[in-house]
């Protein structure tokens, strides 16, 4: 039974300098995305730049979808300073920081294809960072600390994509493009202050001794665990009931119950924000008593019965009562999914290898997302609203099943920090 005293001992982990630090570093890794995608196109857009070229500029994303390709290096590698994991950080972010202060020197009006090659720079420095703040998170964290870990990190990531996107528009309006992009490249010492202020990991692994070991040992140490083909499976269907109903919402308010944009924006964004951070944390408090099996679990199936809401609103119509209470469910049963998700690929990554071995399950888990658009737009074209959230409800319970027989298995990795290490070695 989950205590109030127990709740608040796990919200004072907040207070952790190893959780202190994983905030800090959520904000740094959230901090670059908007400023190659939304913030970027919005740029654009304003200094009059075609419609063909800023399509093109879609393209300087692709490093944070096959950044598990260098992943291996930042196992192998070890910079001359800080360490393999922090030394890999401060460089990453140093590069950040000069590569968006440079990008307020030009204009995308007049230096379209100079601004793609600093786009693509930041993209690049930004998943390379991504790679070894995940890994980095993986090696420091002890099992209790986690569940905490993971939802800290989100916060911070959502809340620095929330400063780079919607805040970044709104100071441009006021302050310019360049003195905006230049106070984000300033916001970047947040993260270099967390590498310098951060622990090294308490049982740090030596990193492999050869390049062909950086990247076939990830594999050859995960596929030597029991029921690795099973977890590999779990990774992709945990989240697919949630990624399914997630594909289409803002479609379905607007077309469906007939919601405004502005009431869209305003609940689905906002309270739908609020709501995930909120189920982020308060899931990772949780995890500290209900262990990786429990959590995943209770929050799973909450994640399924969410998806229950979207259909009864689009059985009802328009009510706003239960758009808020299907955006508030809905969001809060995913941020506790997602805490207790991230906790789980961190449990599966060895210190010597998980750099490449978090970024390979993390692009794992994102098939389920990339893929299920097409099918999404299918069932609710031929069926209705309807029958296509019934679905994404049924669509989550493999998943569960899987889960629940794979118990001994998530059981046996979610084990005391100093167990873990012995198994590890």
């Amino acid at each position: 039974m989950i205590s109030l005293d127990g709740f608040i001992s796990s919200l004072k982990n907040l207070a952790n300098r190893r959780i202190g630090v994983v905030l800090a570093l959520g904000v740094a890794s959230g901090l670059p995305l908007a400023l190659t995608g939304g913030t970027l196109q919005a740029w654009m857009t304003v200094e009059g730049v075609d419609l063909t070229t800023i399509g093109f500029f879609t393209l300087v994303g692709l490093p944070y979808t096959i950044k598990f390709l260098w992943a291996p290096l930042m196992d192998r590698f070890v910079p001359p300073f800080l360490g393999r994991r922090r030394g890999w950080m401060l460089l990453c972010q140093m590069a950040l920081a000069i590569c968006i202060f440079s990008t307020s020197l030009f204009s995308p009006k007049e230096t379209p294809w100079l601004i793609a090659g600093l786009a693509l720079m930041i993209a690049f420095f930004s998943a390379s960072h991504d790679i070894v703040v995940d890994a980095y998170r993986a090696d420091v964290l002890p099992a209790h600390e986690r569940g905490m870990g993971a939802a800290v990190f989100v916060s911070g990531y959502r809340f620095a994509m929330l400063i780079s996107g919607a805040v970044a528009l709104m100071l441009s309006e006021y302050l310019g493009w360049r003195v905006t992009y230049v106070l984000i490249s300033v916001l970047m010492l947040t993260g270099m202050l967390a590498v310098l202020w951060g622990p090294e990991p308490m049982h740090d692994s030596k990193p492999p001794a050869t390049l062909g070991e950086a990247v076939v040992g990830p594999l050859k140490d995960f596929f030597k665990r029991n029921g690795a083909v099973s977890f590999l499976i779990l990774i992709i269907l945990y989240k697919l009931g949630d990624a399914f109903a997630g594909s289409l919402t803002t479609a379905f308010l607007i077309r469906g119950p007939g919601f405004s944009l502005t009431e869209v924006g305003a609940l689905n964004k906002g309270l739908g924000l609020a709501a995930t951070l909120l189920g982020a944390l308060f899931g990772g408090a949780l995890m500290v008593r209900l262990g990786l099996y429990g959590s995943l679990m209770l929050f799973g199936i909450l994640q399924a019965v969410s998806n229950l809401s979207f259909m009864i609103l689009a059985y009802v119509g328009k009510s706003y009562l239960m758009l808020v209470t299907a955006v508030g469910f809905e969001n809060l049963a995913g941020g506790m999914g997602t805490a207790a998700f991230v906790a789980l690929l961190m449990a599966l990554c060895h210190a010597r290898y998980s750099a490449a071995q978090f970024a390979l399950l993390s692009a794992l888990a994102a098939l389920g997302r990339v893929y299920v658009g097409p099918a999404s737009g299918f069932l609710a074209e031929d069926f209705g609203w309807v029958i296509f959230f019934l679905f994404t409800f049924f669509i989550a319970l493999p998943g569960l099943f899987l889960l629940w027989r794979m118990k001994k298995n998530i059981e046996s990795i979610d084990v005391p920090w100093d167990e873990k290490t012995q198994l590890d070695e």
